[in-house]
Order: C-alpha cells, then structure tokens, then sequence
C-alpha cells in the first residue's frame, strides 16, 4: 500500500473562540445566541471565512454552493429584521459594513 499523504487542512467554518467573542460583541442581552442580529454576525463571519478559502481553491464548487446558502440565510434574517425594526436592520448593517 502506498502511503497517504496528508495535506495541510485550511478550514472554511470560524473558530470556536472566534464564535464567542462575535456572539459576545453582538449579543443583545448574556446568552443571546438566536436574536437576528447575533445569526446575521456569525453567519457574516463564516461567509468571510468561505470567501477566503474560496480565492485559495477556486474548483470548490461544494464549498461554493455553502457559501451561497449562507448568504442566502442571511438575506432571509435580514429582511426578517427589516420587517421588524428599521432601525435594528440599519445598525446591523452598519456594524458589519455589509451593503444592501
């Protein structure tokens, strides 16, 4: 048998301590993890990790098809949101600079 050859594994998901400290800055309350505006900021952070990995391995088409439902996720959220509250839909977007 030849032997396998390991390759050095570049995640797309967001780390763990990268996950609290975002719920941590988004969080309307301690222990918010399913407010809109905590779910659009951890699903930004893993699009921008997604993107990323995406410019290093372009042929990643499953990877691509993640990153377009988590954008997708998001645009739900954040309509939800706009439908809710104007003015929280207009912070969030403002927090994380994402463009409408």
């Amino acid at each position: 048998m030849r032997p396998v050859k390991k390759r050095g594994k570049q995640k797309m998901s967001i780390s763990p301590e990268h996950k609290v400290a975002v719920l941590a800055q988004y969080a309307l309350q301690p222990g918010d993890t399913g407010s809109p505006e905590v779910q659009i900021a951890v699903l930004t952070a893993e699009i921008q990790a997604v993107t990323e990995h995406l410019q290093t391995h372009p042929k990643d088409y499953a990877g691509r098809r993640g990153l377009l439902s988590k954008v997708s996720r998001r645009r739900q959220l954040l309509d939800y949101l706009k439908r809710q509250s104007v003015a929280r839909y207009q912070s969030i977007i403002g927090r994380l600079n994402i463009r409408k």
